[in-house]
């Protein structure tokens, strides 16, 4: 038996071997209760999207300004996410305004790094998984976490040369590498670390404190 524990949902999985009691693996699991509120005790804070709450727009930080008279659509000033409305449904035009945002940069940077690859893409897409922070399938498909627009812009290009770079070696080979390195310009290694050490906190931004 194993348990597995998400810093980036608080989720806590259980893996079974086959055959094995379902009764006996709860109490197993209860025996463990200390080791998972240790790991829940340094999950990362949520942060939701309210006012005057601090965003890291590009990996910069930035303070969430509503103005009830500003435009629903967020706009950046200076060092602020200047928006608009009602404050019912802020969160939500945040987080629509954020997915676009990434959308249209990630597809920018996917453009450049895959001219410079000679290869094509078919599509470029953004989602919300936890699991990893881009895919690339063989048909020519890229997808992001839209939370890479939240990260800084120099680990969000390390992504994108990665995914690229899947496009020429659908494997993590040493020329694989190479060729993230040589689309990137750069060792994409402090990108990986960055995202290691700070990834599971950028999914908490949008969220409201259970």
């Amino acid at each position: 038996m194993k348990l597995a524990f998400d810093p980036s949902s608080g989720r806590v999985r259980l893996v079974l071997p086959q055959r094995a009691a379902i009764r006996a693996a709860l109490v197993w699991v209860e025996e463990h209760r200390d080791w998972i509120e240790a790991q829940r005790a340094k999950l990362p804070a949520a942060r939701p999207f309210v006012p005057g709450a601090v965003v890291p727009f590009g990996g910069v930080d930035h303070v969430l300004d509503w103005q009830l008279s500003a435009p629903r659509t967020p706009r950046v000033v200076g060092d602020h996410i200047v928006v608009g409305g009602p404050a019912d449904g802020l969160d939500q035009r945040i987080t629509r305004w954020l997915k676009r945002e990434a959308a249209a940069l990630l597809a920018e940077e996917t453009r450049h790094y895959a001219a410079r690859a000679g290869v094509g893409v078919t599509r470029v897409g953004v989602g919300d998984t936890s699991s990893r922070w881009g895919s690339c399938s063989s048909s020519g498909t890229i997808r992001y976490s839209w939370r890479l627009i939240l990260a800084p812009a120099w680990v969000r290009r390390a992504t994108v040369a990665h995914e690229v770079a899947h496009r020429v070696h659908m494997n993590h080979s040493p020329a694989f590498h190479a060729l993230v390195a040589q689309l990137y310009e750069a060792d994409p290694t402090p990108a990986r670390r960055w995202l290691r050490a700070n990834g599971a906190a950028l999914h908490w931004y949008g969220r409201s404190p259970s």
